[in-house]
């Protein structure tokens, strides 16, 4: 076990920069996860088949690019999410405890504590020995939603920690995700919600990817990859004139609103739209809300 000042080099400047952070954590595997590209996964501790589902594909997903997953280490969500990273080859995580370092809640995550710690950290506020109470879950919450860049909420009730989680990463200016889910189900209160209320909807690792600042894509996805060289190549290829014209103008990284594709291609407008919606069909590119369209990562 290490104890970690936040006067130190290993501690997060993301988790630094927010209004409370702890000033000592206790830390438990490799301390330099904390400061990498960070995106935490929460959710109920109930979850429907889909949400575990989900939230291990998004999981694995995002570590496989390159992204460190947080989580709260609780059952359901928390713990599939934290299962798809470490599935992941090049997976990276995160456990933030609401006890102390050294008290493995609940029991059946004990498997899942030591890969967390073998392939990232475990990371707690709290002193040695303590168990767990609800009051210390919500004060957890905000060290989640400091760590990353994002928080995206697979499922949750009316009145879930997730809930906290969320309303917590928009106040410290982090990107805030909701996976959709079925009305009927009282798990999809909280991602449905956020939805209403202006969160990303996310239907796979590209939508979370997408929202992140333009120097962390980068990182992420070197430009000057081969492999990416080579399918963008395919990719043009593939299409006919009115489609390249168009995909010459979009880029990864900053949005074009398609009354400026049909302004600078002098294409009609009934063109342009039915070339997109051909290209997003084809994942070759993606919309965003208010007809905005970016080339989609490959």
């Amino acid at each position: 076990m290490k104890l970690l000042n936040w006067d130190e080099p290993e501690y997060s400047k993301l988790l630094r920069s927010i209004y409370d952070p702890p000033p000592l954590l206790y830390a438990r595997g490799d301390l330099t996860v904390l400061d990498r590209h960070v995106i935490a996964i929460v959710g109920t501790r109930r979850p429907t088949p889909y949400g575990n589902a989900v939230a291990e594909r998004l999981g694995r997903d995002l570590a496989e690019r390159g992204l460190v997953i947080a989580s709260g280490l609780a059952r359901g969500i928390d713990a599939s999410a934290q299962r798809g990273a470490c599935a992941a080859s090049r997976g990276a995580v995160i456990g933030v405890l609401g006890t102390g370092i050294d008290v493995q809640y609940p029991k059946e995550n004990k498997k899942l504590y030591a890969e967390v710690e073998k392939r990232g950290v475990i990371i707690s506020e709290f002193p040695l020995a303590t168990h767990p109470a609800p009051e210390n879950f919500p004060i957890r919450n905000r060290i989640v939603a400091g760590l990353a860049l994002g928080a995206v909420v697979v499922q949750g009730e009316q009145y879930s920690g997730s809930i906290i989680t969320a309303r917590l990463a928009m106040e410290y200016g982090r990107e805030v995700y909701a996976v959709p889910g079925n009305v009927t189900e009282s798990v999809s209160f909280a991602p449905n919600q956020l939805i209403r209320q202006g969160a990303k909807l996310a239907a796979g690792w590209e939508d979370v990817i997408e929202e992140l600042p333009t120097p962390v894509r980068t990182e992420l996805f070197p430009v000057e990859q081969a492999p990416a060289q080579e399918r963008e190549l395919l990719i043009e290829q593939s299409m006919g004139e009115i489609e390249r014209k168009i995909y010459a103008l979009l880029k990864a990284d900053q949005a074009v609103h398609v009354d400026d594709v049909v302004e600078v291609t002098g294409l009609n407008s009934s063109e342009v739209l039915a070339a997109l919606c051909e290209m997003e069909m084809r994942g070759v590119v993606r919309q965003l809300p208010g007809k905005q369209f970016l080339r989609a990562l490959v």
